[in-house]
C-alpha cells in the first residue's frame, strides 16, 4: 500500500531552491557591504586611532608600527578591505576573481579573530573574567561568523568557476575548436 505524501505546509510556502538563492545573495553581498563599509572606515583618522591597541598588542601585526604611522596601516588595511569586497562582489563575471577575495576575507576574519587573545581587556573583571567579556571582545565575536561567511563564499566562488570552465569547456568541444592543447 503506497502512502500519497502531502506536502508540509512549510514546503509549499517556501521553496528550498529560493532560500538557497536568498541564502546565496545575502550572505555574499551582506558580507561584500560589511568588508567594503568597513574598508572605506579605514580611510578615517578616527578608525586608524580606534584599530591601534589591537594590532599594536597583536604579535603577528603590532611589528608595522614600527615603520608606518597608525594611519599609513589603516590606509593600507583599507585598500586591502576595498578590493577583497569588489573580489567577492564580482563572482558572477570572474568567479576565479572571487575565490581570492575570500581567501583575503578569510585572512582579514583570522585576523580579527586573533585580538581575542592578544588584546587586553576582552575579559570583563566584574563578571568574574573569561567568559565574561567586553563589549571589544563582543565586537571581535561576530568575525567568527564573518569567517564562516568567507568560507562559504569560498566553496560556492570555486564552484562556479569550475562551472563556468565546464561550460567553456563544452562550447568549444561544439564549436569545433580544438581543447586538447589547451
Amino acid at each position: 500500500m503506497t502512502v500519497a505524501k502531502e506536502p508540509l505546509l512549510i514546503d509549499r510556502i517556501l521553496k528550498l531552491a529560493a532560500i538557497d538563492t536568498i541564502t546565496g545573495v545575502l550572505t555574499r553581498y551582506g558580507l561584500v557591504v560589511v568588508i567594503g563599509w568597513i574598508g572605506l572606515l579605514k580611510f578615517a583618522d578616527y578608525e586608524a586611532q580606534q584599530i591601534v591597541p589591537l594590532v599594536a598588542n597583536s604579535p603577528f601585526m603590532g611589528w608595522l608600527y614600527g615603520f608606518m604611522s597608525a594611519y599609513t596601516f589603516s590606509a593600507l588595511l583599507g585598500v586591502l578591505e576595498v578590493a577583497c569586497a569588489v573580489l567577492l562582489a564580482i563572482k558572477p563575471l570572474a568567479p576565479k576573481l572571487s575565490v581570492l577575495g575570500s581567501l583575503i576575507a578569510i585572512v582579514l576574519f583570522v585576523s580579527t579573530v586573533s585580538f581575542l587573545f592578544t588584546t587586553p581587556g576582552v575579559a570583563e573583571p566584574k563578571g568574574g573574567g573569561f567568559p565574561a567579556i567586553t563589549l571589544l571582545a563582543e565586537f571581535l565575536l561576530k568575525d567568527i561568523v564573518l569567517m564562516g561567511a568567507s568560507f562559504w563564499t569560498l566553496g560556492d566562488a570555486i564552484r562556479a568557476a569550475k562551472r563556468k570552465a565546464a561550460g567553456v569547456q563544452r562550447d568549444r568541444e561544439t564549436s569545433g575548436v580544438d581543447v586538447s592543447h589547451g
